[in-house]
């Protein structure tokens, strides 16, 4: 805690007269001002800071791709990470049976997402609660007690507890798409609950005591999940279907898990990837694990090794040239041309517009909030120069088929490497010098770090 006088006000600080006349009398306005004044005023930023040199048609060739499946929506809702992290599962599951395709239920695996966000945060205010309630742990679970927002490791970890279900069992509801009203009443709920179980800490309540309160509130954190998403299905009757979308043997009774385990070919997910981040404040060639940052309690907290883009781009080349999609995350707000679907680095120029640069380094951007991964996407292709250099990259995004280039994102290698954060790899990809870093006792970062906020 800082003391109270730290910020008090102090006169010398604020902005006097003298201070406002300097200010005002470096504002010299030309002709060319006035007119830069009056477009601002009228027309979006970057339609007027788009450059136009970069503005015309691009190469939409691909030396390495892999193969085209369907686009899908996240719609309202923040939930990329599950979309591209069940793109790279059916994606594998077609290369795997070279015919079958299907299409796995989001609104499913949301459901046990919600719930299982709801009892780490419960029990972690269990866990906390002898501590004042302005304490930084504490206020960790009150800020955001439930959210939208993961990363891969939220995908293995539901996966292998829950097991998954086609879309057609447990298709979208209104709240799946649109899931900012149903989140605002949970989180509320949970803050009520919190103050409860940390009233009963601090009376001394034995463990089975909060045991018994917290199954009673999660029971109706569960009537409110079945109420907006759906009751998840205990069994079902499924046939799977080809390219041409026509069924393929006779249906058959699945469970979640024997569902799953068919279109994993019996694997877990956990243990079958690493996944390596691009973060040039801190040591290369070391990992990092980020603690409470995992969507079960009894999970995995978000454990990654730090590697420069070079070795990052080309255990993704070797992951792509096997046929296999991977997940990735990247700053997608910056310098993307939505309406061509097209990330370049020269695509806006601002500097220009305002008269002015914007110099910071991409270490620089992290550090001070201005940039970190907000969205994850599926990379699905690269084209490589003669020399194997990439040159651009494809990802398949989630917001429809009527986004960008039909639904997918093109990004030259100069974005890539500026705005691309977390990548997953495959075990079979990585190389031994990065799996022993991987295996090295991790470095424990805080979640408050701004590079770690979910990806959405």
């Amino acid at each position: 805690m800082l003391p109270l006088g730290t910020f008090a006000q102090k006169t010398e600080g604020g902005i006097s007269q003298k201070m406002l006349s300097e200010i005002q009398k470096e504002q010299k306005m030309t002709t060319s001002d006035h007119a830069l004044v009056n477009a601002i005023a009228t027309n979006a930023i970057d339609n007027l800071a788009t450059n136009r040199a970069n503005a015309g048609a691009f190469d939409t060739h691909f030396s390495i791709e892999t193969r085209k499946q369907s686009i899908t929506d996240q719609k309202s809702s923040g939930r990329c990470w599950m979309f591209s992290g069940m793109n790279v599962l059916r994606g594998d599951f077609n290369l795997r049976t070279d015919s079958l395709q299907t299409e796995f239920s989001q609104a499913y695996l949301f459901f046990w997402d919600q719930l299982e966000k709801a009892n780490l945060m419960l029990q972690g205010v269990i866990d906390t609660g002898t501590k004042p309630i302005d304490d930084e742990r504490v206020q960790f679970f009150f800020r955001t007690p439930i959210g939208d927002g993961g990363t891969f490791c939220g995908v293995a970890d539901l996966a292998d507890k829950y097991g998954l279900v086609p879309s057609e069992v447990m298709p979208e509801s209104f709240s799946t798409d649109n899931t900012s009203k149903a989140r605002q009443l949970i989180a509320s709920k949970l803050r009520e609950y919190g103050l409860q179980l940390r009233e009963m800490v601090q009376k001394g309540k034995k463990g089975s005591a909060l045991e018994k309160a917290k199954v009673r509130m999660l029971s109706q954190i569960y009537r409110m999940l079945v109420m907006t998403i759906g009751t998840p299905p205990e069994k079902f009757t499924y046939a799977f279907r080809n390219s041409k979308g026509q069924p393929v043997g006779q249906p058959r009774e699945y469970t979640p898990m024997s569902f799953y385990q068919e279109v994993t070919g019996n694997k877990q997910l956990n243990g079958s990837f690493i996944m390596v981040m691009n973060d040039p404040r801190r040591d290369y060639y070391k990992t990092y694990e980020v603690e409470y940052d995992r969507h079960t309690y009894d999970g995995h907290n978000w454990k990654y090794v730090n590697l420069p883009m070079d070795d990052i781009e080309q255990m993704a080349i070797a992951t792509l040239r096997a046929g296999h999609k991977l997940y990735s995350s990247y700053d997608v707000g910056k310098m993307l041309d939505r309406k061509r679907g097209y990330a370049d680095t020269e695509n806006f120029d601002y500097g220009s517009l305002f008269g002015t640069s914007f110099p910071m380094t991409k270490a620089e951007r992290i550090s001070t909030f201005d940039s970190g991964s907000t969205h994850a996407m599926t990379l699905t292709a690269v084209d490589l120069d003669a020399q194997g250099n990439a040159v651009k990259w494809k990802v398949e995004n989630s917001w429809g088929a009527d986004w960008g280039q039909k639904g997918y994102l093109i990004m030259t290698d100069r974005w890539l490497r500026e705005y691309m954060f977390r990548l997953v790899v495959p075990n079979e990809y990585v190389p031994e010098k990065v799996m022993q870093a991987y295996q090295l006792p991790p470095v424990m970062v805080m979640p408050e770090d701004p590079l770690f906020l979910p990806d959405e």
